[in-house]
C-alpha cells in the first residue's frame, strides 16, 4: 500500500483556530441560522448558547484524550483507543467521516444560495447545486496544494469573514437600536420544548467544527498544548459571532419571515435596514464564510479517512490515480460531497449531518468513559453529563423529524445500520485472509 503523509508541525496555533472557526461559522452562521430560528421559535438565540456549552461539554472528552494521544486523524485514533480495532470503532469513524462530509455538501448549498441572492433568483434553481459542485471542486484544488497554502487562506479568510459578520450584526442592531424585541408576539410562533430542544440539536451542529482540529491533531504545533486551546478558542469565538448574528436577524425579522428565507436568512434580514448594499455585503461575506469553511473540512475530513485507511478500518483502492493514499481520500470525499450537493436539500442535509454526529458522539464518550477515563485523567461526570446531554438533544430532534420528515430518519438509521454491516463484513474477511495468510506461512517453514 502507498504511505499516507502527515506534516508534523504543519500547523500553527493561529492556523488551527483558523480552520476550527472556518468550518463552524461556513456552517453554522449562513446554513443554519434561519432553520435553528424555524425550530426554536422566538428564543432561537438561546439555543446556539445551549448548544455551545453542549459543545464544551462534548470538547472535554476531546482535549483530554488529544493532550495525550495527539494525532492526526484523532477521532478515528480515540476510537480505535476505546474499543480496538472493532467494528464499532470502524463503524462511528464513518459516522464522524459522513457527518463531516454532509457538512461539506451543506456549506457548498449555502454558498450557492447566497451566491444567486445577487441575481434574484429563487433557492429551488438548479443553479445551486451547479454553484455548490463548483466550491467542492475549488476546494479539492487548494487542497492538493498543501497544509500551507490552506492554513494561510484559512487565517486571512477567518479575519475577513469574522469581521464582516460582526459588522454585518453590529450595523443592523444599531439601525435598530440596540434593541432585541420580537415583533412576533403571536402564540402561533412559539416554539414547543420539543421544538426549542430540537433547534439545539442543530446549534451543536453549527459548533461540531471543533473536531476539525482533533482530526488534525498530529501536524498541529506543539499539539499536547495547543490542541485543547485551538479549540477553545475556536468555540469562543464562533459563540460570540452566532450570538451577535441571532440578536441581529431577530431584531429585524421576524420567526415566520426567518422561516421563509431560512437558507439565506441573514441576506433577508440586511434588506430592510440597507436595502440591496446590505444584501451585497452578506453574500459577499457568505461567500467567503462558506468558501473557508469548506476548505477547511475537506482537509480534515481527508485526514481522517486516511487515518482509517492505516489502521485497516477501511479498505483502499488507488483506481489507477497517482499520489498517496491521502490525495486518494481527497478525491473519494469531494465526490460523496457533491453527490449530496446534488441531490439533497439543505434542511435535509442538515437532518442527516445532525443524526450522525450525536450518535457517533455518543459512542465516543461513553468508549472513554469505560476504557479511557483513568488514563486521560477525565472525570466521569463530565463525560456521562455529555452523554445525557447529547441524548436529550437527540430524542426531541427524532421527536420532531418523526412528525415532519420521517424518511430522513430511516434515511439516518439505514445508514448507520449499513457501516455497521459494512465493517463487520470488512473487518471479518480481513481477519480471515490474515489467518489464511498466516496458516500458509507456517506451512511453508
Amino acid at each position: 500500500m502507498q504511505k499516507s503523509s502527515y506534516n508534523k508541525n504543519s500547523l500553527t496555533l493561529a492556523g488551527s483556530v483558523a480552520m476550527g472557526t472556518g468550518v463552524m461559522i461556513g456552517a453554522g452562521i449562513f446554513a443554519l441560522t434561519g432553520q435553528i430560528a424555524e425550530l426554536s421559535g422566538p428564543l432561537f438565540p438561546l439555543a446556539f448558547l445551549i448548544g455551545a456549552v453542549i459543545s464544551g461539554f462534548s470538547a472535554y472528552t476531546y482535549i483530554k484524550v488529544s493532550n495525550k494521544y495527539p494525532s492526526a486523524g484523532g477521532i478515528a485514533m480515540i476510537l480505535k483507543k476505546s474499543y480496538g480495532p472493532s467494528t464499532i470503532t470502524g463503524a462511528a469513524a464513518l459516522m464522524m467521516a459522513f457527518s463531516m462530509i454532509i457538512n461539506e455538501s451543506l456549506v457548498a448549498r449555502t454558498f450557492g444560495t447566497y451566491t444567486l441572492q445577487l441575481f434574484d433568483i429563487g433557492r429551488d434553481s438548479v443553479l445551486v447545486p451547479i454553484l455548490a459542485i463548483g466550491l467542492i471542486i475549488f476546494a479539492f484544488i487548494v487542497n492538493i496544494a498543501g497544509n500551507k497554502i490552506i492554513g494561510a487562506i484559512s487565517s486571512i479568510t477567518a479575519i475577513l469573514k469574522i469581521g464582516g459578520i460582526l459588522i454585518f450584526s453590529l450595523t443592523i442592531l444599531w439601525a435598530s437600536g440596540f434593541t432585541f424585541e420580537f415583533t412576533q408576539a403571536a402564540p402561533s410562533e412559539a416554539a414547543s420544548p420539543t421544538g426549542f430542544i430540537a433547534g439545539i440539536a442543530l446549534a451543536i451542529l453549527a459548533f461540531k467544527g471543533f473536531t476539525t482540529i482533533t482530526n488534525s491533531g498530529g501536524e498541529v504545533v506543539n499539539p499536547k498544548k495547543n490542541i485543547g486551546r485551538s479549540i477553545i478558542i475556536s468555540l469562543a469565538i464562533s459563540l460570540v459571532v452566532y450570538m451577535a448574528v441571532a440578536l441581529a436577524v431577530g431584531s429585524t425579522l421576524s420567526i415566520s419571515e426567518i422561516a421563509a428565507a431560512k437558507d439565506y436568512a441573514l441576506a433577508e434580514a440586511a434588506r430592510p435596514a440597507f436595502g440591496d448594499y446590505g444584501v451585497w455585503f452578506t453574500v459577499a461575506v457568505a461567500i467567503i464564510a462558506t468558501a473557508s469553511g469548506l476548505l477547511a473540512s475537506v482537509f480534515a475530513v481527508s485526514r481522517m479517512l486516511t487515518m482509517l485507511t492505516d489502521m485497516n478500518l477501511i479498505p483502499h483502492r488507488h483506481f489507477g490515480m497517482p499520489g498517496d493514499v491521502q490525495k486518494h481520500t481527497l478525491v473519494f470525499t469531494v465526490i460523496a460531497a457533491g453527490l449530496l450537493a446534488a441531490f439533497f436539500d439543505l434542511s435535509r442535509i442538515a437532518s442527516l449531518g445532525a443524526i450522525f454526529y450525536l450518535v457517533m458522539d455518543i459512542v465516543i464518550h461513553w468508549g472513554v468513559y469505560r476504557h479511557l477515563k483513568e488514563d486521560v485523567g477525565a472525570k466521569g461526570w463530565i463525560l456521562l453529563s455529555a452523554i445525557i446531554l447529547d441524548l436529550i438533544v437527540l430524542g426531541a430532534f427524532l421527536t420532531m423529524k418523526a412528525a415532519s420528515d420521517p424518511m430522513i430518519i430511516a434515511i439516518s438509521f439505514a445508514g448507520i445500520a449499513g457501516f455497521f454491516a459494512f465493517e463487520k463484513y470488512y473487518l471479518s474477511n480481513r481477519r480471515s485472509d490474515d489467518k489464511a495468510e498466516t496458516g500458509m506461512e507456517g506451512h511453508s517453514h
